[in-house]
């Protein structure tokens, strides 16, 4: 058959994603992929260079994404599917593009993991993220913030035109590093592989950081083994170590079975130049997927969850009890996930990629000899599409790359439209059409075309602030822009994200002197905690939450937080808050209210915690709407306020009630340190201190339980 392209829709039981934070992520997030300047030093020169350059300050100017929960429901989602004889592809534009299957006709076989549910977690750089097909990772270390973002996507000519042919075209403009990417995926005639060719480009008049890693998910069984043609790793844990071990054997183990591993890990395989580059994760009878590339691909990496209760958890965690777990093998531009490497100005990276089945004698796959495994695969990759014929590919696909797309597919966002008209950008074969602007551009188009931000209406504060843009040249528009509390808020997040701190507070008390918002005393209240004043950022964080409540909740929240107190503008201890509303309550979007609510509310349970103000946690807390405090991240907090309360028994309680903590960043151990905590105070006794003998028997006599048993390193 000819190769067809169409689009359909695909019902899976998913969990909707939720509104965004409207909390500027002016902090860095806990990422687990970094090392230390010690371990930086024994590392490669080049190498040790890479993972020092440019590393990712916060995720501004995207937002994070933490509103979704654990209730699925059947969903219908756009998705476009590419088939030939051999192989069917779905892709899911309206999730980051993701390769949802691969379905290799002849045997019916899945080559990828396909995760029969839809269910986000906190594993992208931004938040939410799912696991399973194969994801375009592009921006910095970590899973993209367009995990579960739409991106455009059309019809273009094939390089194999003359026969019918037909590429679908992914892109989109990534606003981590403002550069925009595509991905063209198509499936020549009678082939056994997908081919896709990514290009990066720098539009700019400055080098760029570029980060991009190709992440397949893979079915994994006690069997499953994973080859590349390395006899070396760079072996990455959760414990934050960067070592150089052998492969396949290293502290006992076979590491290339996923399963041989007790926990979490990353092996980055130490592929040797000049060497064809691939992957391949293949079954007891030698089958499964291959993926191969042109050399610009150069690193390929094992992730694999282990057999330990942490990863089994996980894997629970992100699919449906009782299906099959995964692994995850992947490609990537540097040799390890914490590199970055530059583009310099006008420049591109181009490449192609294919994926496809691949068979082997199982004998050789599995047999103690590595080198004849590794032979054995490579033979048979060669066999089935020798390295010449990749590279041919790439060269047709090169010409193709400019051509302008045909019939729309999905559309994305509008941040790449704005840039265009900001920046005047030629990027044939990407259009970003202004017909894609959306509300949320407006302001910014508005503050492009006239030189001012509109303004938030007066005398009432927003539900939610609008997103925040921080690039040099939008910074330089906003310092020019007239004075108002929207302008001088949505500056001062730039000031913080260029690290110009000191003008960053400046700005935001002249947006409280033009109106008292949350937003910008939320802004000062990281500020001070990030310059040591604790107790004045719960002070300001009160009184942010004070303000979100008056906005039209009911009842009047003002009698609850009254006597949680603090300082107000005065700065007397115990004083009630002072708040000063410009106009009364209004009706606002629930919804905007509730993400507000429940995002100031966490960040100013957590900020009086630290100032050691527990009763006035626990007031905030009880004064949240019951939606939110009822949440498994609240009643996490229920907890640790309920301890530093000094009443473990009813800490313990929450933990025994039972709740899920729809959030849990990855390496997050909260869970497992609050019930150590909890369980350490019962041990040693009401005011006696914890001692190393209450330690051991808190760990004896209360070992955590399954279902809070998250951790990705050893205990």
């Amino acid at each position: 058959m000819a190769t067809s392209v169409r689009r359909t829709t695909l019902t899976l039981p998913t969990a909707p994603l939720g509104p965004g934070n409207p909390l500027p992520a002016l902090r860095p997030r806990a990422e687990v992929h970094r090392v230390d300047e010690a371990t930086r030093a024994t590392l490669p020169a080049g190498m040790a260079r890479q993972m020092a350059y440019e590393p990712l300050r916060s995720v501004l100017p995207v937002r994070l994404r933490d509103g979704y929960g654990r209730d699925r429901a059947p969903a219908a989602l756009d998705a476009i599917v590419i088939e030939n004889d051999r192989l069917r592809a779905t892709v899911l534009p309206g999730l980051g593009g993701r390769v949802h299957s691969l379905h290799h006709k002849p045997t019916g076989r899945e080559l990828l993991y396909r995760n029969p549910v839809l269910q986000p977690a906190d594993f992208a750089l931004n938040g939410a993220w799912f696991s399973g097909g194969i994801e375009w990772n592009i921006g910095a270390t970590g899973h993209t913030t367009l995990s579960c973002a739409p991106v455009h996507a059309a019809r273009v000519p094939a390089p194999d035109e003359a026969d019918g042919g037909a590429m679908v075209r992914l892109w989109e403009w990534e606003r981590l590093r403002d550069l925009p990417f595509q991905v063209d995926l198509w499936l020549p005639a009678d082939s056994a592989f997908l081919y896709v060719g990514v290009r990066i480009r720098n539009p700019h008049h400055h080098p760029a950081p570029v980060y991009w890693w190709s992440n397949i998910a893979v079915p994994e069984d006690e069997r499953t083994r994973v080859l590349a043609p390395a006899d070396e790793a760079w072996h990455f844990g959760y414990t934050r170590t960067l070592r150089r071990v052998p492969v396949p054997e290293w502290d006992g183990a076979d590491r290339t079975y996923p399963l041989r591993g007790a926990h979490p890990a990353d092996y980055f395989y130490e592929l040797p130049d000049g060497a064809r580059r691939w992957i391949a994760s293949l079954d007891a009878e030698g089958s499964g997927l291959v993926q191969t590339s042109t050399d610009l691909l150069r690193g390929r990496k094992l992730f694999l969850w282990g057999a330990g209760p942490g990863g089994r958890r996980w894997q629970q965690w992100l699919t449906e009890p009782g299906t099959g777990g995964y692994a995850e093998i992947q490609a990537g531009l540097a040799r390890t996930q914490l590199e970055h490497l530059p583009l310099e100005a006008g420049e591109e990276f181009a490449w192609l990629e294919a994926y496809g089945p691949l068979s082997a004698d199982p004998a050789a796959v599995h047999g103690a000899d590595w080198a004849a495994a590794r032979h054995e695969a490579e033979s048979r990759l060669e066999a089935a599409l020798p390295r010449a014929a990749v590279d041919a590919a790439y060269a047709a696909w090169r010409p193709c790359a400019d051509a302008e797309p045909g019939e729309s597919l999905a559309t994305g966002s509008g941040w790449g439209a704005l840039e265009m008209e900001r920046g005047g950008y030629e990027l044939p074969g990407t259009p970003f059409d202004p017909a894609t602007l959306r509300e949320e551009q407006e302001p910014w188009r508005r503050l492009l075309r006239t030189g001012a931000l509109p303004g938030w209406e007066p005398g009432r504060s927003p539900a939610d602030p609008g997103a925040s843009l921080v690039a040099p040249v939008w910074r330089d528009l906003l310092e020019a822009a007239p004075s108002t509390a929207a302008a001088e808020y949505h500056l001062g997040v730039a000031q913080w994200h260029a690290g110009d701190r000191a003008q960053a507070e400046r700005s935001w008390e002249r947006s409280l002197r033009c109106a008292e918002t949350p937003w910008a005393l939320r802004c000062l209240a990281v500020a001070d905690t990030a310059s040591g004043h604790p107790a004045r950022a719960a002070e300001r964080l009160l009184r942010a939450v004070r303000l979100i409540l008056a906005m039209g909740s009911e009842p009047d929240p003002a009698p609850v937080l009254e006597a949680a107190g603090a300082a107000g503008a005065a700065g007397a201890p115990g004083a009630p808050v002072a708040v000063s509303l410009a106009a009364p309550p209004v009706a606002v979007d629930p919804c905007a209210m509730e993400a507000a609510e429940a995002a100031l509310g966490r960040e100013a349970i957590v900020t009086l915690l630290a100032a050691d103000r527990a009763d006035d946690a626990r007031t905030v807390l009880d004064a949240l709407r019951p939606g939110i405090h009822e949440r498994g991240r609240f009643r996490l907090l229920r907890a640790q306020v309920l301890l530093a309360q000094g009443d473990a028994l009813a800490a313990r309680a929450v933990f025994d009630d039972g709740f899920e903590v729809c959030d849990l960043r990855e390496g997050d151990e909260a869970l497992s340190d609050t019930w150590y905590a909890i369980a350490e105070r019962l041990a040693a006794g009401p005011g006696e201190p914890v001692t190393a003998e209450a330690r051991a028997r808190a760990r004896a006599e209360h070992p955590l339980p399954e279902r809070y048993e998250f951790r990705m390193r050893p205990a």
